[in-house]
């Protein structure tokens, strides 16, 4: 299946958040009746969000709100909080730097070594507060940062690129062997990101015990105008599941996908888990909180790349508490707020008693799911019109 671009070549028609809509089901549910708990590597979460490893969003004690509410929040083990002694000088500085000068600072600061210390003490740090610590690194520094991060007590390692694939090729470093790599850890690993069917089966069959799926869609990427390369969520999260259902059957082991970027309100998250996620990891949302370090500020893991940067800094604004944009009560009218309300409403709806359940309501292509009827929200600017 495909559309011809030209002579001999056909391109698949894909799909994102924008381009679908959900249909009801025949029977409703109580929203507070549904299940929404998942599982990691044998480790359970209430609910089924994770906030992404970026330096505006997630700090230990924002790693320590979002626990005890009952999510994950990523920590980056290559971030200010392990580079320097006093990050928040940091954080403030690329606040408070203009728009041109703002990738040039970020690439700078980003040069200061990574302190060992610093990781050990940032994850006892959450830790103590009895809440899991949850970690990132890069492909090429897995086997030391992660051996370090599980020594000090860290309880999932996420290994995470622009694009992860099993068959990495390079003469210029040593690339990573997830089989090893979990052989070598007791933790849980997620690892992620990856877009395609094949690509999912492969990552899942060394071992990994969960995915991310994405490529390009976070509000301060820019992978898919600097490399040209991404699918859109919504098709990418189904093929993926697809994979993870097939490995199931042939396996008996399950592994969690977690679509990773491209949400920013409670509908999109509800369509990601519709189009087969167990998870969504999300950026700018979270980046809104009073608790996050960026003070309404944002910015992607690959914008300080010193040759290449792949992310930019945005300003989300922020517009409301954790345990606000998680359950409400909202006060905004664009669906920002209350993500876990909206998901558990959606679920109820069409009839889901858990994700497994709404992993097969029904999709439809409705290019006019945002426009049709909303020509007053979208004159002045308030509603699905902003």
């Amino acid at each position: 299946m495909g559309m011809w671009v030209g002579r001999g070549r056909k391109a698949r028609r894909c799909y994102g958040f924008d381009e679908v809509a959900l249909v009801p089901g025949s029977v409703t549910i109580n929203p507070n009746e549904v299940d929404i708990h998942w599982e990691v590597g044998g480790i359970k979460f209430d609910i089924p969000l994770l906030a992404a490893a970026m330096d505006g969003v997630v700090d230990p004690k924002f790693a320590i709100a979002m626990g005890k509410l009952g999510g994950i929040a990523v920590m980056n083990l290559e971030g200010v909080y392990v580079r320097y002694e006093n990050p928040y000088e940091i954080v403030e500085k690329i606040i408070n730097t203009s728009a041109d000068e703002a990738t040039h600072i970020l690439q700078t600061l980003y040069t200061e070594p990574i302190k060992k210390e610093l990781i050990t003490s940032r994850i006892k740090e959450i830790k103590s507060a009895g809440v899991p610590a949850v970690v990132s690194t890069i492909p090429q520094r897995a086997y030391e940062l992660g051996k370090i991060a599980e020594d000090a007590g860290a309880d999932i390692l996420v290994v995470q690129s622009t694009v992860t694939t099993v068959r990495h090729i390079s003469t210029e470093y040593e690339t990573v062997d997830f089989t090893k790599l979990k052989k070598m850890l007791s933790i849980p690993i997620i690892v992620g990101n990856c877009v395609t069917y094949n690509t999912t089966l492969e990552l899942m069959q060394t071992g990994i015990d969960g995915l991310l799926i994405g490529v390009g869609p976070g509000a301060a990427c820019t992978t898919r105008g600097v490399l040209g390369i991404g699918v859109p969520q919504v098709t990418a999260t189904a093929d993926a599941a697809a994979a993870r259902d097939f490995y199931y059957k042939q396996s008996g082991r399950y592994v969690p996908i977690i679509t990773d970027g491209g949400m920013s309100t409670g509908g999109d998250i509800c369509k990601a888990f519709a189009s087969g996620a167990d998870a969504a990891m999300v950026g700018s949302a979270f980046a809104k909180t009073h608790e996050a370090p960026g003070r309404g500020h944002h910015w992607g893991m690959a914008t300080p790349h010193a040759n290449l940067p792949r992310g930019t800094r945005i300003k989300v604004g922020s517009t409301g508490s954790l345990k606000q944009i998680l359950f409400g009560p909202a006060v905004l009218d664009d669906g920002s707020q209350n993500l876990i309300g909206a998901l558990r409403t959606s679920m109820g709806n069409c009839g889901a008693q858990n994700i497994r359940e709404m992993q097969v309501t029904e999709l439809i292509i409705a290019p006019a799911i945002k426009s049709e009827g909303k020509v007053f929200q979208q004159q002045q600017h308030v509603g699905m019109g902003k």
